[in-house]
């Protein structure tokens, strides 16, 4: 019996996908446990609808984060940070920082997460920052550090 699997089934199949199945499995394990649909002329438009959906979706999301990649790149955040005797500066940077900077001083929100930062910058200067805002798409923040 042919089926269209509703969740990711171990063993069985993932979301989405349509497999055949023993009858008795489909009929007493996977339909009353809303694990699955019978692959029906109706059922498989539907779902042929909604991966059109969801492919229409993911991209829209991906040119969303172009467009702000684009805005990104050309940006640039300033910090000012004290610096001891020796020039070494009090404190560092951190992603947390210069998300909530980018959200005061350009009213961008980017969650902390996404701003790929291996370590918090402790000089003084310009610094790259990569900042992954989808799967496809990364951009390149400057960071900007003077000294107070």
């Amino acid at each position: 019996m042919k089926v269209i699997l509703l969740k990711d089934v171990k063993g069985t199949g993932k979301k989405g996908e349509v497999k055949e199945v023993a009858e008795g499995y489909a009929r007493n394990f996977l339909i009353p446990r809303k694990m699955a649909v019978a692959a029906t002329q109706g059922n498989m438009n539907a779902l042929k609808d909604q991966k059109q959906r969801e492919q229409r979706r993911k991209e829209e999301e991906r040119k969303e984060a172009e467009a702000l990649a684009e805005k990104l790149n050309k940006m640039k955040v300033s910090f000012s940070m004290k610096l001891g005797k020796d020039g070494r500066t009090f404190g560092s940077i951190t992603s947390k920082q210069i998300s909530e900077t980018l959200k005061k001083q350009h009213q961008i929100n980017v969650d902390k997460r996404k701003i790929q930062l291996d370590q918090p910058i402790r000089s003084l200067g310009v610094t790259k920052v990569p900042v992954k805002l989808h799967p496809e798409v990364t951009a390149t923040l400057a960071v900007h550090v003077v000294e107070e």
